[in-house]
């Protein structure tokens, strides 16, 4: 019996080696494609001293989080907040793995509604950062979600962006690997 055991518990320990050195990672600094949301509009909706909302609008083909960068660039979004839902076709969400300082990459490969999607932006050296998380719904009703890293609109996706005058920055965090937003700066 104990040969059977040690046997067992090996191949336990094999395989679940083999997921882990196939399972897909992201590096928190990997850089976003500029340029990837070539149908995205923008509409200022509200203009006050305090603050400015915008509609910001992805159409089929768009990659929303690439779109987003280049919308906190051009529109100056250096402390922001928004919220979203649409449908998409594809995307990569992403699961922090604290202990590697990693995220391990969610892979969606089918068509789904976007239930749930929220994010903020602050700055980084000088450069806006846009940090967003999802929850996607399946056919079936069940859902996936986790930080975006990619999310492939089809047929729409649609943002409202409310952007603070008062610029928020992040800082490093050497024990997460994270870049977090610090309100003292």
């Amino acid at each position: 019996m104990r040969p059977f055991v040690i046997s067992l518990a090996i191949s336990v320990c094999l395989a679940l080696t083999q997921a882990h050195a196939q399972e897909q990672t992201i590096l928190p600094t990997r850089p976003i494609p500029p340029g990837k949301a070539p149908h995205m509009q923008v509409k200022l909706v509200k203009d006050t001293p305090e603050e400015k909302v915008y509609a910001v609008i992805f159409l089929k083909g768009d990659e929303a989080l690439s779109g987003m960068v280049d919308f906190a660039n051009k529109y100056h979004a250096n402390d922001a907040h928004f919220t979203a839902i649409g449908a998409i076709s594809s995307a990569t969400l992403g699961w922090l793995d604290l202990s590697r300082k990693i995220y391990v990459a969610i892979p969606v490969q089918e068509q789904v509604e976007v239930v749930s999607l929220m994010g903020d932006i602050a700055t980084f050296q000088d450069k806006p950062v846009v940090h967003m998380h999802a929850v996607l719904s399946k056919r079936n009703g069940s859902t996936v979600g986790g930080h975006v890293w990619e999310l492939n609109v089809n047929p729409t996706l649609e943002f409202f962006v409310t952007v603070n005058n008062t610029p928020l920055k992040k800082r490093p965090d050497d024990p997460s690997g994270m870049k977090l937003i610090d309100p003292t700066q």
